[in-house]
């Protein structure tokens, strides 16, 4: 009998979407590699995983998707970011904003959005860019906006992109919510009314193709106003309660603990056959390179361990119901944060311990431990998980009560 995704997609699916995963190794692979020099996935890659149902596995079945717990979501993005972390971080960016969208889309727009495009990818951005303040305005049947956002990872292959922007009104002053505060919005805009500014030129996550994305003018009809990233309880699933920050955090530190395992991976395979200069063994034989590789190991398992287990934590709370809380405590939430912050971080020290003890081996280019180190810097400065965290995390331990950030 075929599965919900296989009917809504129309795709033939086998095995798990890790397993999916792992048997696209190769076509992850030289994907990758393009990516090095394209600076964001190249299509043909995109398109493959759109055939496999990648970016819509976390999605409701109803949507195409596989409904995925926090559990299953991050194990894929962890075998993903194993094979390659630009691939994992787009994997990651593509599904959680699928799957965000799809947890605040009116039900009216699922057929348009999801049904009727089952390739469906789309992206968000975390910052402003470098144009003018954005805004919009009401013009007939629909909206004008003027925004410029970075950090859009996998905006070349996404058919929407979200913008936040506030309302102003014809003299170009902010409209003002209920809180006297600017009406802010995040704004669904077709890849038809945006622009990809050539902004990104990094080393970490090179090939995740996080570009600016500009729209000058941009039109958003009435009809997709109301479509946020939000995730209200419509779903059982409990990571539609899951607060937005929380959500963020899982996702990337998953992308960290894969790039990990693929460091460790391969270093593993690289001590079997390099003979360090001056020495008559290989690497694999010397006592730093064995204590080094059992620090990392269980450096790597233990922050997985404690990540599971307190995302466990967060679904238990919640339930697989309409009727459970409507968000986690602040008990849980806290010890969540902390095991993704922590996470990410003693994922980035294993990776440079034995990107260390690889010697000038892992400094070529060609060496698979050369682009990892890259990748896990980048996943540990992401703001949901960054060091930054544990000073606000640290003052709730004191007794603070937590900033939006947290909440």
């Amino acid at each position: 009998m075929a599965s919900a995704a296989e009917v809504k997609t129309g795709h033939n699916l086998e095995g798990t979407v890790v397993e999916r995963i792992n048997n696209m190794r190769e076509a992850i692979e030289a994907g990758a590699d393009e990516a090095q020099q394209l600076r964001h996935l190249p299509s043909w890659l995109t398109d493959q995983m759109v055939k496999e149902n990648i970016f819509l596995f976390a999605c409701p079945p109803e949507y195409g998707g596989e409904d995925a717990t926090v559990q299953e979501t991050i194990d894929v993005l962890e075998a993903t970011a194993a094979i390659d972390g630009s691939v994992g971080w787009n994997v990651m960016i593509g599904s959680e904003i699928n799957a965000m969208a799809a947890g605040g889309l009116p039900e009216e727009r699922v057929k348009e959005v999801f049904l009727d495009n089952p390739g469906v990818i789309m992206c968000g951005g975390g910052g402003p860019g470098t144009s003018a303040t954005p805004h919009a305005k009401k013009v007939d049947g629909g909206y004008k906006v003027w925004a410029e956002t970075s950090f859009m990872s996998g905006c070349h292959n996404s058919t929407w992109a979200f913008q936040n922007a506030p309302l102003v009104n014809d003299d170009g002053e902010p409209i003002l919510d209920e809180n006297g505060m600017p009406s802010m919005h995040m704004w669904f805009i077709n890849k038809e009314e945006f622009e990809i500014q050539d902004t990104w030129n990094m080393a970490s996550l090179r090939g995740s193709g996080s570009h600016h994305v500009k729209s000058d003018g941009a039109f958003v009809p009435d009809r997709h106003e109301p479509v946020q990233l939000m995730l209200p309880a419509r779903h059982p699933n409990p990571v539609y309660r899951i607060p937005v920050s929380m959500r963020l955090s899982y996702n990337k530190v998953g992308t960290a603990l894969g790039v990990a395992r693929g460091a460790i991976d391969s270093f593993v395979e690289l001590a079997q056959n390099k003979t360090p200069l001056m020495s008559a063994s290989t690497l694999k034989d010397k006592p730093l390179a064995q204590y080094r590789l059992g620090e990392a190991e269980a450096t790597v398992r233990a922050c997985r361990a404690y990540v599971m287990e307190t995302m466990t934590a967060i679904t238990d709370e919640l339930t697989w119901s309409l009727d459970g809380p409507a968000q986690p405590s602040w008990e849980t939430t806290q010890n969540a944060r902390l095991a993704c912050t922590h996470g990410a971080q003693a994922c980035l020290r294993a990776v440079d311990l034995i990107h260390n003890t690889s010697g000038t081996s892992g400094l070529r280019m060609d060496n698979p431990l050369e682009r990892k180190l890259r990748d896990a810097h980048g996943c540990a400065a992401h703001r949901w998980v960054s060091p930054a965290l544990y000073e606000e995390l640290g003052a709730t331990l004191f007794g603070a009560e937590p900033g939006m950030g947290l909440l």
